[in-house]
C-alpha cells in the first residue's frame, strides 16, 4: 500500500522518503527572495577564495530604523525651532535684573494751633471732614485697569491689588497699629528690602531711610488704643517706569480716633481724632508681579496733632484729647555741616470746616505741613 506523501506511480527509485517531498509544494517567488537576510554566492563568484558560502543582506529593518533616526532628528530640530520661535513672539519678557534701591523716607509731625478737641467716635468723625470718607479698605478703590505698551491688563491689575494689600496691611491692621505685628507687612515687601525694613522695624533712626514710620503706621501700644473704625480716602495710579517696570503711586488720607491706653472702662468722651496722609511709591518688576510683592520706593508722611520736637521713627507720637503742642523754637541748622540735612521737618495742622450735606470731592487731606525737601 503506498504512503500518503507518495505519488500515484509509487515511491520514487532513488529512495527519497515522502517526507522529503513535503516541501515541493513551497514556491521561492520574487518577494521572498528579497527578504532573505543570506544569499548564496554565485557559480563564479564561489571559483574565488571565500571563507564563507554566502553572503549576509542587509535587512529591512535597518533601512527602517535609519528612516526612524532621520524622521526622529527631523523632529527636534522642527520642536526647537518652535521653541525659538514662540520666545520670540511670547507676551511675557524675560525681566531684566535690576538693583532694589532702598526707601527714601520723609515724616512731617503736624503740630495743632490748641486743645486737641474730645469726644466720641461717631461726634469726632461727623464734625471733621473725614464724615464722608468711606470706612477700611473700601477707601481704597482700585482705578480701572488697561494695558499698558508693555504690561497685560491683568499685570496692571496685580500690581494695584498688591499695593493696595500693602496699604491695608500697613495702615489699617490693628495688630500693625498697635505695635504687636509686622509681618504683614514685610511679606509684602521685595527680599531686597528687607533687610532696610528689620533695621527701620528694631533700630529706627532719624536718617531718611530707616523710620519704622516710613513703613507702616504705628503707635506705642503702651499709650494709645486705636479705634478699629478707620475712615480712608485716596487714589492710585499707575504708569510704566521703563519695558520692564510699573509703578504706583498711591495718596490716601487715614482718620484715626485714638484712646488712651488705660486699664479700665474707657472715659465717654474722651477720645480724640488723629490724621495720617500717606504718599508712597511702589515699583514692580516681573518677578514683583509674579510672586506678589513690591518695592517702596519713596513715602511722605504728614500726621498730626502731633508736637514738633517728638520723635516719630519708631512710633508716631499723638497728642491725646486735652493735650497741646510743646511749643519749642526750632532746632539749630549748621549750613556748613556735610551729609544728610539735620533740620526737623514739622508743619501746623490746620484742619478744614466740617463739611457740608454734600459728599466732599476728592481733594487734599485736613492739614498743612513744610515744603518737602
Amino acid at each position: 500500500m503506498a504512503d500518503r506523501g507518495d505519488p500515484p506511480e509509487g515511491p520514487s527509485e532513488n529512495g527519497a522518503s515522502g517526507s522529503e517531498d513535503e516541501y515541493r509544494s513551497l514556491v521561492f517567488d520574487e518577494s521572498f527572495v528579497r527578504a532573505a537576510r543570506l544569499q548564496e554566492f554565485s557559480a563564479q563568484e564561489r571559483m574565488g577564495d571565500h571563507a564563507r558560502a554566502v553572503r549576509s543582506l542587509p535587512g529591512r529593518a535597518v533601512r527602517n530604523g535609519s528612516r526612524a533616526a532621520l524622521a526622529l532628528v527631523v523632529l527636534i530640530a522642527l520642536a526647537f525651532g518652535a521653541a525659538v520661535f514662540m520666545g520670540f513672539r511670547h507676551p511675557y519678557q524675560t525681566s531684566v535684573t535690576r538693583r532694589t534701591e532702598p526707601l527714601r523716607m520723609t515724616v512731617v509731625p503736624l503740630a495743632p494751633r490748641g486743645v486737641v478737641p474730645a469726644g466720641t467716635p461717631a461726634g469726632l468723625f461727623a464734625s471733621s471732614p473725614a464724615a464722608a470718607f468711606p470706612e477700611g479698605a473700601a477707601g481704597i478703590a482700585l482705578p480701572v485697569s488697561r494695558r499698558t505698551d508693555n504690561f497685560s491688563e491683568n499685570q496692571v491689575y496685580t500690581a494695584l491689588a498688591t499695593a493696595k494689600d500693602y496699604l491695608v496691611a500697613s495702615s489699617l491692621d490693628l495688630d500693625v497699629l498697635g505695635g504687636n505685628a509686622v509681618r504683614p507687612v514685610e511679606a509684602l515687601l521685595d527680599p531686597d528690602q528687607i533687610e532696610q525694613f528689620e533695621r527701620s522695624v528694631n533700630t529706627p533712626r532719624d536718617d531718611g531711610q530707616h523710620a519704622a514710620t516710613g513703613w507702616l503706621v504705628r503707635f506705642d501700644p503702651t499709650e494709645i488704643t486705636p479705634d478699629p473704625e478707620v475712615r480712608v480716602r485716596g487714589t492710585l495710579q499707575y504708569a510704566e517706569a521703563g519695558a520692564d517696570t510699573l509703578e504706583v503711586v498711591s495718596d490716601h488720607t487715614f482718620a484715626y480716633v485714638l484712646h488712651p491706653a488705660v486699664s479700665g472702662p474707657r472715659q465717654a468722651g474722651g477720645a480724640s481724632l488723629f490724621t495720617v496722609r500717606r504718599e508712597m511709591r511702589f515699583r514692580f518688576d516681573r518677578d514683583d508681579l509674579r510672586l506678589h510683592r513690591l518695592e517702596v520706593q519713596t513715602s511722605y508722611v504728614q500726621a498730626g496733632p502731633q508736637s514738633c520736637p517728638a520723635d516719630t521713627t519708631g512710633a508716631l507720637r499723638p497728642l491725646l484729647a486735652g493735650e497741646r503742642a510743646v511749643v519749642r523754637s526750632p532746632a539749630g541748622t549748621d549750613p556748613y555741616a556735610t551729609g544728610r540735612p539735620a533740620a526737623a521737618l514739622c508743619g501746623t495742622l490746620a484742619v478744614s470746616s466740617p463739611p457740608d450735606s454734600r459728599p466732599a470731592p476728592p481733594g487734599p487731606p485736613a492739614g498743612t505741613a513744610a515744603s518737602r525737601p
